[in-house]
C-alpha cells in the first residue's frame, strides 16, 4: 500500500533532487491540481503536477502550523 505524504501550504519540503543553485529546501507557496515550490536558496520557483510533486518529495522539514482562533 502506498502511503500518501502530507503537505500543505507553506510547509518546508526536501525534494529527492538538489537544485542547480546547491540547496534542497523549498517553500510551497501554492497548491491545487498543480503545486508551485520556490527554492529557499535562490527564490526561483517551479509548478510541478501534484502528482509529480508528491512523488518527487523527500520529506518534510518544517510543517506550517495555522494560528488556533
Amino acid at each position: 500500500m502506498l502511503m500518501e505524504k502530507e503537505f500543505g501550504l507553506h510547509d518546508i519540503v526536501e525534494m529527492k533532487k538538489q537544485h542547480p543553485c546547491g540547496t534542497n529546501r523549498w517553500k510551497i507557496i501554492r497548491m491545487g491540481m498543480d503545486v508551485r515550490i520556490k527554492c529557499l536558496g535562490c527564490e526561483h520557483s517551479v509548478l510541478i503536477p501534484r502528482k509529480e510533486f508528491a512523488r518527487k518529495m523527500k520529506k518534510m522539514l518544517v510543517k506550517h502550523e495555522e494560528p488556533v482562533e
